[in-house]
């Protein structure tokens, strides 16, 4: 069986790399700064949306350099702990390539270290895994590449992100980069294909070369000439609309039964489409009485939302979609119109920009819950704040919540309302750790106390206040140990 298209003609050289010139020379240039010793910036971040040759660039830069490749993606598990034991090992020690000839650093062999679509560590399965790329980023001894999808997903909760690399943005191709691409591909398999339907393929793409080498792959299938008609039975990517034509379409066009029939082509649906309309309504309908019928009609469409969640009846979702669309369209009868930029719902902005720190807030919560044997609500709305003013005065509450909550990191950048590299957070981690008594010394600190020293004699006149310091619990006395400590006894 032949190789996937899409791996058969994966470029092996930068030079071959489509559609981003600008961004394959500037990762060219930072791959040649290793030539002369490790440079000031010794990762690079690769931005972009998928399909647009990021991996590729990387593992063909790679080539190029005649570099070995240590690559980590979404399928595998990549807590702090595996990537300090991987991306590490081949940061710091020599390796074999994939022909196998040994790589001595030393001699100027290099490994190029790739962390593919980064920007998704953060869930609990990679818990830690920031403080082990920030830690990566900063003293690695080989080359290191960032794959994301999303940047500010990514650099939002590390500086060191920010400052300590160089981020390379990729942009979609062209649709007529990709058909000469394509071209190429179709006379190297002996396909007949005319520029109509390269074109066809490239502009069905949407900018993804990975998509369109996939198409042309499945048109050719026992053929040998493509043509114009099979073309035509492409399943069209480009069908679904996005929610900006959508809003086109509901407050530009007067045309509600387009707009109606715009819905149903978005990959939305009404209960994100009604929030999309609610924050441009306003923007979009400057006259009062277009304002008002408008809100009308969407107010009735909101009433409709409320009956799926109640009788979960989820036929209402037409009603609604004709209300929000065909309804705030109709409503506008003045000839006052809009050359405003269409707004994203502000409401989905902070929720998306929250949702990381919404579930490190919510593991505090959880672990301070369990800790005081109390509900996660009362510590969200009674406690949370007077432990996070407690701990960002007091060195020791601090160290408390790491050693005995089990507070990381992560947790305590969120107590601290501070970022997770910051110096406060590494040197309370440092520093409880550092704290941490050995097994040994905990075996010799009772012995210690129970023997008593020759050298002062116990007197009968001392045997009182001895009685009184026995009823005082001693920080020595084993039974101390057995009470539990809680944030209040600071």
């Amino acid at each position: 069986m032949s190789d996937d298209w899409t791996e058969k003609y994966r470029p092996k050289s930068l030079s071959g790399v489509i559609g981003n010139p600008g961004a394959v020379e500037d990762l060219r240039k930072w791959a040649l700064s290793w030539n002369n010793g490790i440079p000031k910036k010794r990762a690079v971040v690769l931005i972009g949306t998928p399909g647009i040759g990021k991996t590729t660039s990387a593992e063909a830069l790679a080539a190029d350099m005649g570099w070995g490749i240590v690559e980590m993606n979404s399928s595998d598990q990549r807590t702090g702990d595996i990537i300090r034991d991987i991306a590490f090992k081949g940061a710091y020690f020599n390796t074999f390539n994939d022909e196998g000839t040994y790589l001595n650093s030393k001699d100027g062999g290099r490994k190029l270290i790739i962390l593919d679509e980064a920007d998704s560590l953060f869930g609990t399965a990679d818990r830690g895994a920031l403080p082990a790329i920030n830690e990566l980023v900063k003293t690695t001894q080989q080359p290191v590449i960032l794959i994301v999808n999303d940047f500010y997903a990514l650099s939002k909760k590390s500086a060191a992100i920010k400052t300590d690399t160089i981020q390379i943005s990729f942009r979609k191709p062209t649709a007529r980069s990709i058909a000469s691409a394509l071209k190429i591909i179709a006379d190297k398999e002996d396909v007949s294909v005319s520029p109509i339907v390269l074109d066809k393929i490239a502009t069905n793409a949407g900018g993804d070369m990975r998509a369109a080498v996939r198409d042309l792959e499945s048109l050719s299938l026992g053929e040998t000439v493509i043509s114009v008609e099979s073309a035509d039975q492409l399943s069209e990517r480009i069908v679904k609309k996005d929610m900006y034509a959508l809003m086109d379409a509901i407050f530009r066009k007067n045309d509600p039964m387009g707009a109606r029939a715009m819905l149903s082509k978005t990959s939305s649906d009404p209960e994100s489409a009604i929030l999309w309309v609610d924050e441009n309504l306003p923007y979009e309908y400057r006259d009062t009485g277009d304002l008002v019928r408008g809100y009308e009609k969407l107010a009735r469409a909101d009433i409709f939302l409320g009956r799926v969640h109640r009788r979960q009846y989820y036929r209402f979702w037409a009603y609604a979609g004709d209300l929000m669309t065909a309804g705030v369209s109709s409503a506008k009868l003045s000839q006052m119109t809009s050359h405003d930029r269409i707004r994203f719902p502000l409401y989905l902005m902070k929720m998306s920009r929250s949702k990381a720190v919404r579930a490190v807030k919510y593991s505090v919560c959880f672990k301070l819950a369990t800790f005081l044997h109390t509900s996660t609500n009362r510590v969200q709305f009674d406690i949370l704040l007077t432990v996070r003013e407690l701990a960002k005065n007091d060195a020791d509450i601090r160290s408390f919540l790491i050693k005995e909550v089990g507070i990381d990191e992560e947790e305590l950048a969120f107590i601290l309302d501070c970022k997770m590299d910051s110096d406060i957070v590494k040197l309370a981690m440092a520093e409880s750790f550092l704290a941490e008594p050995t097994p040994e010394s905990k075996k010799e600190t009772p012995k210690k106390a129970e023997v008593p020293t020759n050298k002062v004699p116990v007197t009968k006149a001392e045997e009182p206040v001895k009685a009184e310091e026995r009823t005082k619990p001693a920080e020595h006395a084993p039974e101390a140990k057995k009470v539990q400590r809680n944030l209040f006894d600071f």
